[in-house]
């Protein structure tokens, strides 16, 4: 380092009255700059130290509930006999079949698509990581629903890209389901690491993992009618403005249409995107407002019913899983090849994004008199006005491009569903044991 020197003669002058500065030479000045740095140097690697213990022992010992659920949990896999037992599940049965990966297999409408292409004659192969969002107990018994029906269900997260690359290198997939994600409006307000971690980390990992994939799968997944946010028009069209979430998962969920749409540009994947709307019905998700709003309708507990402002109407388009399913695999039939090798884009690929709604918004309240009439038991409704916590007061599907390009026509109305969800849910909670869902 050079000698530093005098900036000038003003260093001699009095920098107070009656007090004089000592001369510094250009040696005291080299050693006070090489003491600075090594005390900045020793402070540095000490708060470096601090950071990663608390880092260290936050991750080991945070509880079930947070982040550290959803990281990579992954049993056991690999080997010639699981090997064969993927290449079982994947192999498809029928003429002109397709090799789908599900991914959320065991979650709701995740059992009832696999179970459907499986039915047809397509091979089938899901992945889940059946984290504790919900019951995890639910989603064994949809897994052993599935595991009889000639599915398998790997346990994996969709994060975990060895585990997603050695499942394209054991088998050739045609089609990407992807409906893995983390669910829930509410939820987000308490864990909202988990919605990133999912919802976009884990969408990004299958996005790299599908255009690195030789062939290239086409991909269908999971988008949400709350994308709409704020938006007033209705029904909702699929041209409609998305840039106003009123929700964290509503961000991470348009999020994700961005990437597709990114992804789709840069490598050629074949992309759709499916805009579900309040999906019920059997095997259901307990964190949904039909299915607590039957547990404690028969437990005798009060339910909490919102409304607008100025007691405004709050309601939902309920579509029925079924018609859902109808919607899901029209999608897969329908999606043209991806385009990319390699990961390098050879041309155009097919870029799509449906509604799936059943076009007949119904009002809470008319949803709890039906289920009230199903259980044969009065509920006891508490109105209360709707809380900032992400949701929205009213939804409502245009569905006129899924049935133009799909075919899509729902058929199932609220209370013939319901009926069904009601039969479900007796039959699963009755007395073999099983508790309702907490």
């Amino acid at each position: 380092m050079s000698q530093l020197k005098p900036i000038s003669h003003l260093d001699n002058n009095p920098s107070t009255p009656g007090k004089f500065k000592m001369d510094k030479s250009p040696y005291i000045h080299r050693l006070r700059w090489h003491s600075s740095l090594a005390k900045l140097a020793f402070w540095f690697f000490i708060f470096l130290g601090l950071i990663l213990f608390f880092f260290l022992h936050s991750f080991s010992s945070s509880p079930p509930s947070d982040l550290s659920r959803r990281s990579l949990r992954t049993s056991i896999w690999g080997g010639p006999a699981w090997e064969k037992r993927v290449r079982t599940s994947a192999r498809v049965r029928s003429r002109n079949g397709l090799s789908v990966l599900v991914t959320g297999a065991a979650g709701f409408v995740g059992t009832h698509v696999s179970a459907a292409l499986k039915r047809r004659g397509d091979g089938v192969l899901g992945l889940d990581n059946f984290n504790d969002y919900y019951d995890p107990s639910l989603k064994r018994a949809r897994q052993a629903l599935l595991d009889r029906t000639g599915v398998f269900v790997v346990e994996g997260d969709i994060n975990d890209s060895v585990l997603l690359r050695k499942l394209f290198d054991v088998v050739a997939f045609t089609h990407v389901m992807h409906l893995a994600a983390q669910a829930g409006v509410r939820y987000a307000m308490q864990n909202p690491g988990s919605y990133v971690h999912s919802n976009i980390a884990g969408l990004v990992n299958v996005l790299e993992v599908c255009k690195s994939a030789n062939p290239q799968p086409s991909i269908v997944w999971a988008s949400s009618s709350s994308v709409y946010g704020l938006n007033s028009k209705v029904p909702f069209s699929e041209r409609d403005r998305t840039d106003q979430p009123a929700s964290l998962y509503a961000a991470t969920k348009k999020a994700g249409e961005e990437m597709a749409h990114t992804y789709n540009h840069i490598y050629g994947l074949s992309i759709t995107g499916l805009r579900f709307f309040t999906v019920y019905g059997p095997w259901g998700r307990p964190d949904m407002a039909y299915f607590f709003f039957t547990k404690d309708i028969l437990k005798g507990k009060s339910i909490s019913i919102f409304e607008g402002p100025d007691h405004g109407t709050v309601a939902r388009d309920f579509t029925y899983i079924d018609d859902i399913v109808k919607g899901c695999l029209a999608s897969l039939d329908t999606a043209e090849k991806s385009t990319g090798t390699g990961g390098k884009k050879k041309g155009p690929a097919q870029l799509r994004v449906f509604n799936l709604g059943n076009t007949s918004p119904v009002p809470v309240t008319k949803l709890v008199s039906i289920l009230e009439r199903l259980l044969k038991v009065k509920a006891n409704r508490i109105m209360l006005k709707m809380p900032r916590n992400g949701d929205v007061q009213f939804t409502h599907a245009n569905i006129s491009l899924a049935q133009s390009e799909l075919g899509y026509n729902p058929t199932t109305d609220l209370q013939t569903g319901l009926k069904k969800f009601v039969r479900w849910y007796l039959n699963y909670y009755s007395s073999n044991g099983k508790k309702s869902a907490g």
